[in-house]
């Protein structure tokens, strides 16, 4: 897939990554959740591999638990995705140049949001980080084939503080009631199994973030989002295509096959 306007070029693209990921205990006991593997490499370098094919080429990263896993493979990033010549006597490293289409081209802000920051607060944290009034931002948890530059142009011709992408669920999250291209009410999990639901891939204005305090450790969704979608500053971005979470250990193993199968819709080179 390649980005046709590049629309995403200049904006920042935000990151939460500091959850605890309780619901898939058998990986995130050892590392955040965003460091779970599919097909050999971390679920967040595949979102991020999706944002670069749209030019976004700057990421903020909200890190808490065990974010440092996370700090370690950026760090060390370059040097792990080259080949390398070692001087074993005298211990120095030299980076042979290697043209791969599966490296990441980017800069990384590592911010750290604290342990128990709900996501509201985390993105609070870590505004100073972002540059220019507008910026996306997603979860660090699921993949998409979301078409980045459709978002924004969506985002744009709406002209609200913040546009979510709606998506078809395949299990329980936030609903969102939706009239005439605005949320007009957000339900953060309710009991249903059909119709569309909050699936990340965000555009936020700045400015929105003036109705949440730092001091007041909330969700994103119900504390800014339902705000939002009552004062009907909420637009919508129907993604009619793929879409899926990995909460569970059964929907890691899902999104692994898919990769392992060269059928993954996410995938962003030949």
């Amino acid at each position: 897939m390649a980005s046709k306007s590049n629309r995403a070029a200049g904006l920042d693209a935000l990151i939460l990554c500091g959850g605890l990921g309780t619901r898939l205990r058998e990986e995130t006991e050892f590392k955040p959740k965003p460091m779970v593997e599919i097909g050999g490499r971390p679920i967040l370098w595949h979102i991020m591999k999706h944002y670069g094919a749209h030019g976004a080429d700057r990421f903020v990263l909200c890190l808490g638990y065990k974010g440092d896993a996370i700090r370690d493979y950026f760090i060390h990033y370059h040097n792990r995705s080259h080949d390398l010549e070692v001087d074993v006597g005298s211990g120095a490293l030299e980076v042979i140049p290697t043209a791969r289409e599966d490296k990441l081209d980017c800069r990384v802000v590592l911010a750290e949001t604290g342990h128990d920051s709900l996501t509201g607060r985390r993105i609070l944290k870590a505004l100073k980080h972002v540059r220019g009034d507008i910026f996306l931002a997603t979860y660090g948890d699921a993949v998409a084939d979301v078409e980045i530059d459709e978002l924004i142009e969506t985002h744009q011709r709406m002209g609200k503080l913040a546009t979510v992408t709606a998506v078809h669920p395949s299990s329980r999250f936030g609903e969102l009631a939706i009239d005439g291209g605005v949320i007009r009410s957000f339900a953060e999990k309710p009991q249903v199994t059909e119709g569309w639901i909050n699936g990340g891939y965000f555009v936020f204005q700045k400015k929105a973030f003036e109705l949440l305090h730092e001091d007041q450790n909330e969700p994103l969704e119900t504390a800014l989002l339902e705000q939002l979608a009552r004062m009907g500053e909420l637009a919508v971005h129907h993604h009619r295509g793929f879409w899926q979470c990995m909460d569970t250990f059964r929907e890691m193993q899902l999104l692994n096959d898919l990769w392992t199968s060269g059928a993954a819709p996410w995938r962003v080179w030949a």
